[in-house]
């Protein structure tokens, strides 16, 4: 049966995968934007960002955050908050003015996996306690945001996003053009976790956890094999045929990106737990799958 999904955020990278995603299951896409339309395939109505309407929406995924792999200035940290903490929450206020019976009934929010903070080798699933630091209060706060959507009959999920590589994407394309160059690099001592996914099982687990009734609260929107960075930077200089024999100090790290430097060197080995036991299949479960597919000219 055909509906109709609101994507805000639909002009990003993340974004214009869903929509193209939706459409080719036979859903419409609302996009959403600030400026009241945009180039997206897919999108057969344009609703402006502000004052929200989501009239005749079948369901929500909110995709809209202020990248945060800048320095973390306090006028850059304004623009994460608004964009996270202060766009949730208005969701939220414009839901509960709703009538009862035209309010969305599920709702994907973006969150990621800067929750857990850096924990080393521990291993993390959606049950873990939030970590310490800027980003990860940040995300509790995000997370926060949708409280008592649920007491309004939207069932809502929050998926907390790891390091997403695909083609049009910034890390995919910043890192395979760095590598190629013969400049690929471990961060720091290289033992930190990253958490990744392919775009593909992004989306496709998001749509997942639009359908499936069971899913509500926190799924962790990350592969199952997570890889250090060190075996990250040998995996990929492999698949491009490109040495990467170098190292970026963390005082050059920390130096060039601040806090954000910090972050680049800690880690997290997070699972998504949620998607397995709901019955989720990837098709890139590990970075080796992922890396030939990328690859592919």
């Amino acid at each position: 049966m055909k509906k109709r999904i609101g994507v805000i955020g639909v002009t990003g990278f993340v974004g214009r995968y869903v929509a193209a995603a939706l459409q080719a299951r036979g859903d419409e896409v609302v996009g959403f934007s600030r400026s009241g339309g945009g180039n997206v395939t897919g999108v057969v109505e344009w609703r402006s960002s502000g004052p929200w309407d989501f009239t005749g929406i079948d369901g929500l995924i909110n995709l809209a955050g202020e990248r945060v792999d800048q320095r973390w200035t306090a006028e850059n940290r304004i623009k994460f908050e608004q964009s996270r903490v202060g766009m949730t929450k208005g969701i939220v206020a414009a839901i509960q003015e709703m009538p009862i019976h035209e309010r969305p009934p599920v709702w994907v929010n973006a969150s990621a996996v800067g929750f857990y903070g850096d924990r080393q080798d521990e291993v993390l699933d959606e049950t873990s306690a939030p970590g310490s630091g800027y980003l990860a209060q940040l995300c509790v706060d995000w997370e926060a945001a949708t409280e008592g959507v649920s007491a309004l009959g939207v069932r809502c999920v929050m998926v907390r996003i790891g390091m997403v590589i695909g083609r049009g994407g910034m890390a995919w394309d910043r890192l395979r053009r760095v590598f190629l160059l013969g400049a690929g690099a471990r961060l720091g001592s290289g033992d930190q976790w990253m958490p990744w996914i392919h775009i593909d099982d992004l989306v496709a687990g998001m749509l997942f956890s639009l359908d499936k009734q069971t899913i509500t609260g926190v799924v962790n929107g990350v592969a199952p094999a997570p890889e250090t960075n060190r075996d990250f930077t040998k995996k990929l200089a492999k698949a491009l045929h490109r040495p990467a024999p170098w190292v970026a100090p963390a005082f050059v790290l920390r130096t060039i990106f601040g806090e954000f430097g910090d972050f680049l060197l800690g880690g997290q080995r997070v699972m998504p737990r949620v998607w397995q036991q709901a019955g989720f299949v990837f098709s890139y479960p590990t970075l080796e799958q992922a890396l030939e597919e990328l690859c592919q000219k």
